[in-house]
């Protein structure tokens, strides 16, 4: 009646070392590290990079643990881990010496922050410790806002210039273009042509809308963006920005950077560990930009360094297609590429396929249709300084897709379809909001959120032990098991741990032991009516279940609508108190009674459980009984001892 098959034992055993093994890394701590990353996007971190780390160390005599290759992709690293501090700075000072060849130009940014210590092991099973929120490490908060009023002045620029071509390619004449505002004004001589106008650009620009104005004898055409299309492309911008965020922040050798949309238009950045603000707030706030521009052929290939630039022409040295002399004019820019991807030609040649929008196809159609067998060069411009990304011939009319060849190796293709993806944020934006939480206010709030969580379980522990005997170390084994499973699986998710989430815990041990609670008192009421005790075991688990899961169900559609509707710290609390939910109920009434099972489930002839007192119908009326009857004997005292006034 009360025993588990041996495969349910076997499965709590078994959840049981998974809840410990990735439980484990949270209490190994951190050492101190340094983070090599590149501040440019022509340097790469690869295998190379840890050698000259390890050897730059060795030759400065400063012993390091470990030197690894870190991430993958726009996040890769090389990490140092140091036993001190002082040979984590003494490391600091000597690579970027080391490492850089010009100090005001550096090739890689050495950062200071710490390392898990978590043992290699652990890590190839992907037990890692939990991430540490803002509140609890401490580090920099910043709030940013989508700047609309300059997207939507940006798109109207666009709009201005793309109706000047369009009006032109279809032969419709008109009397000037001007910009008002956030409106574009097209003057006519007659309403046929404001007509005609009209039907081109609305066939070309779905998001655009239109109005008729007279101003004297001209006709005139408002048109301005659909609100739709602006609020689109302000999505479409904070989409990209996170992105665009998430590879510059990867600089700043931040661990744990929490980087989300918050509202329509706002974007929340949080560093956890990061105290240098300028710096910060420099490395999100950069701006780069690619340009597209035309070599100057006056100008002998590989003669660059030594001829004489012309006026209109000038010299870049840095960069993979470097050195080359190129226009002044810049007749394309980044911010028409819609895509770019690594491929192979039918020469199976590394290549890069663009993809431009309409404005740009038309752009790069005008600028290439007279200049077929030139070279055209792509810049990027960052912190006010050029790398040269390619040198390339144009071979044919280029329009809204061409590729880019003669690259060499498909790591430099790949390379390359990464530059011309990154670049600018999208869309423009403002600091609206700046905080620093200190670290030593972060180790206060985890020691005050571990001696809550802590001092709570003691008390709950020592209650129901006290209150239900041998069922009550039952149940407080079962909500140990409830506890380690929460954390497992949150060290297992790589959660980010902050305060509500601690809150969340501590509340998770309260639910957790409320089903507890109704078991034990399911069990109690059985054993009141008369069953025997392996039968009111059996009864209570099963007769409290439905119990236990329609509270638990009801709780967690309060934490889902929590999950779906909050923002911030209400999410964070509310994944924590739905996985604490579920937990809960696996430990509660699985674990529990297989504790139960194990201790009771072999004793066949079960006279008594250890439950605490078990108050039956007759001990009640024999005590009522007792009660009245010394109710009568005091009434008999008072007639023979009245007592009369004075």
């Amino acid at each position: 009646m009360n025993r588990y098959p041996l495969w349910k034992y076997i499965l709590i055993l078994v959840t049981v070392l998974l809840g410990l093994l990735y439980t484990a890394p949270n209490y190994f701590g951190d050492s101190p590290a340094l983070q090599v990353t590149t501040g440019k996007q022509t340097v790469r971190i690869n295998s190379g990079t840890v050698t000259q780390v390890a050897d730059s160390l060795k030759r400065d005599g400063i012993p390091a643990e470990d030197v690894v290759l870190e991430g993958a992709g726009d996040s890769t690293a090389v990490r140092a881990r140091f036993a001190t501090p002082d040979a984590q700075f003494k490391a600091k000072a000597a690579l970027e010496r080391d490492l850089n060849r010009d100090p005001t130009d550096p090739d890689y940014i050495v950062t200071v922050n710490l390392s898990k210590n978590t043992p290699l092991w652990m890590q190839k099973l992907r037990a890692l410790p939990m991430n540490l929120g803002l509140d609890l490490r401490g580090g920099v908060h910043f709030l940013l806002q989508v700047d609309t009023r300059a997207v939507a002045e940006t798109r109207i620029k666009a709009i201005q210039a793309a109706a000047r071509s369009q009006l032109r390619e279809a032969n419709v004449r008109h009397a000037g273009i001007d910009r008002v505002g956030e409106r574009v004004v097209i003057s006519f001589r007659d309403a046929a042509a404001r007509d005609q106008a009209r039907n081109v650009l609305a066939r070309q620009n779905p998001d655009l809308q239109f109005a008729d104005a007279a101003d004297g004898t001209d006709m005139k055409l408002i048109v301005t963006l659909k609100p739709e299309a602006l609020q689109r492309m302000v999505e479409d911008g904070v989409k990209q920005n996170i992105s665009t965020l998430g590879k510059r922040i990867n600089e700043l050798g931040v661990n744990e950077p929490v980087i989300q949309q918050q509202g329509k238009d706002r974007i929340v950045v949080e560093l956890p560990g990061e105290q240098d603000v300028a710096h910060a707030k420099d490395i999100i706030g950069r701006t780069a930009t690619l340009e597209f521009r035309m070599v100057d052929d006056s100008v002998t290939r590989g003669t660059e360094s030594t001829s004489t630039i012309p006026l209109n022409s000038e010299l870049f040295s840095q960069g993979p297609g470097a050195p080359a002399v190129v226009s002044k004019d810049t007749f394309l820019t980044g911010d028409y590429i819609s895509s770019a991807s690594a491929s192979f030609d039918q020469n199976q040649q590394p290549i890069v396929l663009l993809d431009l929008n309409g404005d740009g196809g038309r752009k790069m159609r005008e600028a290439t249709r007279s200049r077929v067998g030139k070279q055209m060069a792509v810049l990027l411009k960052e912190k006010g300084k050029y790398t040269v990304l390619s040198n390339a011939t144009i071979t044919t009319e280029l329009g809204s897709r061409f590729q880019i060849t003669g690259l060499g190796t498909p790591e430099k293709a790949a390379e390359l379809a990464l530059l011309l993806r990154a670049g600018a944020l999208s869309a423009p934006m403002d600091f609206v909001e700046e905080r620093v939480v200190g670290p030593q206010l972060g180790a206060e709030n985890i020691a005050k959120g571990l001696h809550s969580t802590m001092w709570g379980f003691v008390a709950i522990a020592v209650f129901t032990i006290v209150y239900y005997r041998l069922f009550g170390f039952f149940s407080v084994v079962a909500l140990a098991c409830n506890l380690l499973f929460l954390l497992a699986i949150l060290s297992r998710l790589q959660a980010t741990l902050t305060l509500p989430g601690i809150a969340a815990i501590a509340l998770a041990l309260g639910m957790a032991i409320d089903s507890n609670v109704l078991i034990n008192e399911r069990i109690r009421e059985e054993l009141r009516n008369g069953n025997t005790p392996q039968a009111a075991i059996a009864a209570g688990f099963e007769r409290a279940w439905a119990t236990i899961l329609d509270s638990n169900v009801t709780t967690l559609i309060v934490g889902l609508a929590l999950l779906v509707f909050g923002s911030g710290p209400v999410r964070g609390f509310a994944i924590v108190h739905c996985l604490g939910i579920l937990t809960s109920m696996f430990s509660a009434v699985f674990v529990s009674r297989g504790v139960v099972n194990l201790w009771y489930g072999r004793k066949k002839k079960l006279a008594k459980i250890a439950i605490g007192t078990v108050w039956t119908p007759s001990s009640v009326s024999h005590t009522n009984d007792k009660n009245l009857a010394s109710k009568g004997k005091s009434s008999r005292r008072t007639e023979q001892n009245p007592m009369h006034p004075d």
